[in-house]
Parts: structure tokens; C-alpha cells; sequence
């Protein structure tokens, strides 16, 4: 995040505290975490040069910000909007951004000064490219922490496998000396717990956070109600319910800053382990706010010699999991444009930064919505033979097809998006017949809504098929959408006569219509017949 140690203890404090009493998850850990961190990290150092007084001034204002975003959300019951950024563009983001954050360790994992670049690909170039320049005691120290992390993890995923390796190699560090081998360790951390402190504000700061504020409040609810909806189902004991959960995060976030708390969300790791551990009310988090409470009190001293290598391999660990592999190659076999909505976020993110990242992926996502949108589904219905049942002919190419009739389901809303293509497509079902059908039978059970636009198309169409003799039937027409044709005066010009609750309904109609019209026909030529005969 650019800011030393001690802000993100200082965020495991309080923020924890007050997500205890307010939120409506058990088992969720909030502090910081790898995805708020890069958000921050990306949108905050264009402003100020990370770890300088500015940029941690920045840091907390920015908290600030987001929480009190977050409580405005919550009151204007606005949890809702985080649906509007779809599962490929966080699983895309997240990937691109675990791999920004492994990049970021770079520097600390090798052991040798890397220039700030403006782009993730430039700084795998330059460590690359000065591999051999790396301090091999730190490289050591970080791939030993790597691997044995790893391995623990593996034999007891319960077991404190980071914890004991910062452990182990903090002493090493300390009995052999290694920080004056060129070891890099966090040397002096303060102690003693933050001060009450008000956020340097500025409207000129605030304008130009917003960006970054924006960013951090949608992706870090959305990650932090994914986590806490993930241990509801598993747990089954408790509610999680989404606006509270917004005021939760916002009011620790606020009075957070005024305690020098950087920005905090929902942990995947730290959830996982309070659940695994036992954790069965936010009791749990008390205790972990106490125990960051008495480190912040006594144990801050002993943090002096720990590696900042070892730290780099705790994140690249806990990072490394988030690039999902497993998630690209199930959109891939399952739907493609969510495959290619990921991908593009994916890589948009590593081009062009997180913020535009998302963006991107946000926009694309709401223009393949809009384009399936305006281009539906639509079928036609025949009957299954022997039932009263009626499915797409493309599914059923032996079930019965009839000449008189034609069927037709439109499955979506009917509104400014799709009104001309509906219209387009009946005309073409019509035009397909050899023989044009006596009626045009409309199945509406899937049609939830319709506008001013899809109703004057509507009526076009109820036009265009009274020219070619053809009579619209309406079936399965719900409330909303009977309730509107009706006030718009189209129900009573169709013909409540029209109107039908089943497809069978309307078959019969039709049936029953087209042998009286038959009967009436036959006794019309007959009387003609019969009167030209006596002339």
C-alpha cells in the first residue's frame, strides 16, 4: 500500500472492533488486504511519492472517503450496486492485480533497488535483466519462506506457517548478523497505539481521490460480501444482510482515519483461518484486535529484525492464489463472452492500471448485455404429439408443425433495445410459411416487461398481420404487462377475445375458429349455389 508497517496494525485495530458490533457476518476478518493495497497503491501514488508523510496523509484521507461513501450507500439502501460489476470482471481483476502485487515484491524478494516504472512488464524486464545483481541471502531467505509456507500449509492448513517462519527467520537474522549482509529488515517500528488525529483534508485532495475512492468502495465491497455471503452458506447460522454489512465497513473505515487506520476489507486468508480456527461469532475478532492490541503495546521491539524478504513471501503466497486459472478455463468451456470479458480485464488491468482496468471490463460487460439484450431468444413453439405441451421446433424437429397457425416465444422484455428486432423477426417467421397462417399465436409468459416503444411496436405488428388477414392471439400475458397493454388501449383494440392463459387455450380458439369459419364457408356457397339453381 506505500505505507509503513505500523498503519496496517494500527487498520487490524479499531476498524476490527467496530466490524465486530456492526456487522452482520460472524466469521468475516477485516484489515488490509492485497487487492485494497494494489487499488491504493495505483490511484494514491499519482498524487504523492509512497511512505512520504503526503502520501500517508492521502492514505487516510482517502479512508475516510470510502467509509463515508459506504455509510451513504448503506442509508440509501444502495448495496444493490454491486451487481453491476460481474463476476469475470472481478475474477479478471483480481488475477491481473495478484500478479501487479507479485511483480511489486520483486524488489524486496531479490534484494536490489528497482526504478518505479510506469508499467508492470518494464519492471519484469529490468528484474529480469538484473537477476545476477540480486542479494542472494535475501533471495534465499525468500524462496526457504516460500516453500515452507507452502509445505506447512499443506501438512495442517490450520497450523501458523507464515507466523513460524517469520519466527525462525527473524532470529536467524538476528543471531547471524544478516541485515549487515545486505539483508533488508523492518528495523524500528513505534510503539504504543495510534493518537486521536483528524485527516489532512483539502477539496482539491478529495477531488482528485475520487478516483481511487470509487475504485476501493465497489471492489472492496463487492470482495467483502462475496467472503462474508461465502461463509454464511457453509456456516448456515446466520444472515448476512448487504447494507448493513456497507455500514459496517463504512463507520470502521470512518472513524478508522480519525485513528490513523489505512483503508480496510473483508481478508480471504484471515476469514479462512477465524472459521477454520473455530470462530463462531464476532467475539473472534475482538480477541484478534486485542492480540494486534498488546503487540502494538510490547511486541513491537521484536519486530526489529524481521526480513522484509519474508514478508514478500507471505504476499507472494497468499497472492499467488488468486490468480484463477480454474475460473478462465470454466468460462472458456461454459460461455465465451464471459471468458472474453475476464480476458480483457485481465489484461487491461496489467496495460493500462487497475482503475481503467476495471473500467474496461465494466463497459464491455454492459455492452454484451446490451447486445444479447437487444437480440433475445426467440422461438418457435409446435406441438409435442399426443400432449398439450408445445417447445421449439429446433428442439422437437418431429413434433407436429400446423399450417393454420404459428406459434411464436419471445423471451425477454420488450423494450427500446429489442422492439425492432422483435418486429423483424415475426415478420421473417411469417414470411418463412409457404402458406400464410390464419393466426399468429404470442407466447408472453417470458415477456416481464414492456415500454412505450415495444407497445408501438406491438401495435405495428398487430397492423402489419391484420393486412395479410393474419389474427395476433396473446397468451400468458402477466399482471404488469396486462395491466399496461390495458391502460395503453391495445387490449381493448386486439379484442378481449384475444387473450389467452395457455398456448392449448389459444389452439383451441384457433381450431374451433377456423372450423366455424369452414362451416359458415361451406353454408355461404351452398345458399349460392342453391339460389343460383332456382334462378
Amino acid at each position: 500500500m506505500g505505507v509503513p508497517p505500523i498503519y496496517g496494525l494500527y487498520a487490524c485495530l479499531l476498524p476490527l472492533v467496530l466490524y465486530a458490533f456492526f456487522g452482520s457476518s460472524r466469521q468475516l476478518s477485516i484489515g488490509p488486504v492485497a487487492v485494497t493495497a494494489i487499488l491504493v497503491m495505483s490511484g494514491v501514488s499519482q498524487l504523492a511519492e509512497p511512505f512520504s508523510e503526503n502520501f500517508i496523509n492521502l492514505v487516510v484521507f482517502a479512508s475516510l472517503l470510502i467509509g463515508l461513501l459506504q455509510i451513504i450507500m448503506s442509508v440509501l439502501r444502495m448495496g444493490f450496486l454491486v451487481n453491476l460489476i460481474s463476476q469475470p470482471v472481478i475474477s479478471g481483476f483480481i488475477s491481473a492485480a495478484a500478479i501487479i502485487i507479485i511483480v511489486s515484491q520483486l524488489e524486496e524478494s531479490l534484494g536490489i533497488d528497482i526504478p518505479d516504472f510506469a508499467y508492470t512488464h518494464q519492471t519484469v524486464w529490468y528484474g529480469l535483466s538484473h537477476f545476477m545483481e540480486s542479494n542472494w541471502i535475501t533471495l534465499g531467505i525468500c524462496l526457504f519462506s516460500i516453500l515452507t509456507i507452502i509445505l506447512l500449509k499443506k501438512w495442517k492448513r490450520s497450523f501458523p506457517g507464515a507466523l513460524s517462519v517469520l519466527v525462525i527467520t527473524t532470529i536467524a537474522t538476528y543471531v547471524f548478523n544478516l541485515n549487515e549482509k545486505g539483508l533488508a529488515i523492518i528495523s524500528d517500528v513505534p510503539k504504543g497505539l495510534p493518537s486521536f488525529s483528524v485527516p489532512v483534508m483539502s477539496y482539491d485532495s478529495m477531488v482528485a481521490l475520487i478516483p481511487s475512492v470509487l475504485t476501493v468502495t465497489f471492489i472492496g465491497y463487492v470482495g467483502s460480501i462475496g467472503i462474508a455471503k461465502s461463509m454464511e452458506m457453509k456456516n448456515r447460522d446466520h444472515i448476512v444482510r448487504p447494507n448493513q454489512e456497507l455500514f459496517a465497513l463504512g463507520i470502521a473505515k470512518v472513524i478508522g482515519a480519525f485513528f490513523l487506520a489505512v483503508p480496510s476489507s473483508g481478508s480471504y486468508s484471515r476469514t479462512a483461518i477465524n472459521d477454520e480456527a473455530g470462530g463462531k461469532t464476532t467475539i473472534s475478532s475482538i480477541v484478534a484486535a486485542m492480540m494486534v492490541l498488546l503487540s502494538l503495546l510490547f511486541l513491537t521491539t521484536f519486530f526489529y529484525y524481521i526480513p522484509k524478504a519474508v514478508l514478500a513471501a507471505i504476499i507472494l503466497v497468499s497472492v499467488f492464489g488468486l490468480i484463477n486459472f480454474s475460473e478462465a478455463k470454466y468460462l472458456y468451456k461454459l460461455r465465451r463472452r464471459d471468458f472474453i470479458v475476464m480476458i480483457i480485464t485481465f489484461v487491461g488491468t496489467l496495460v493500462f492500471g487497475v482503475e481503467n482496468g476495471i473500467f474496461i471490463g465494466v463497459i464491455l460487460s454492459f455492452v454484451f448485455l446490451q447486445y444479447y439484450s437487444s437480440r433475445p431468444h426467440i422461438a418457435e413453439l409446435v406441438n409435442i404429439p399426443g400432449t398439450k405441451y408445445y417447445r421449439n421446433i429446433n428442439r422437437f424437429p418431429d413434433a407436429t408443425q400446423s399450417e393454420e397457425y404459428l406459434i411464436i416465444r419471445f423471451d425477454n422484455q420488450l423494450y427500446f433495445g429489442n422492439a425492432s428486432y422483435f418486429k423483424d423477426m415475426i415478420q421473417e417467421y411469417v414470411s418463412r410459411r409457404k402458406e400464410l397462417p390464419k393466426f399468429l399465436i404470442l407466447d408472453n409468459t417470458n415477456m416481464h416487461d414492456i415500454d412505450s416503444t415495444g407497445l408501438h411496436v406491438l401495435e405495428d405488428v398487430h397492423e402489419y398481420l391484420e393486412g395479410l388477414k393474419v389474427q395476433l392471439v396473446m397468451v400468458g400475458v402477466i399482471g404488469p404487462v396486462r395491466d399496461f397493454l390495458k391502460r395503453s388501449g391495445f387490449t381493448d383494440a386486439l379484442g378481449i377475445d384475444h387473450y389467452y392463459l395457455t398456448i392449448s387455450d389459444a389452439v383451441d380458439y384457433a381450431e374451433n375458429k377456423i372450423e366455424h369459419d369452414a362451416i359458415h364457408e361451406a353454408a355461404v356457397q351452398f345458399n349460392t349455389k342453391r339460389r343460383s339453381f332456382l334462378d
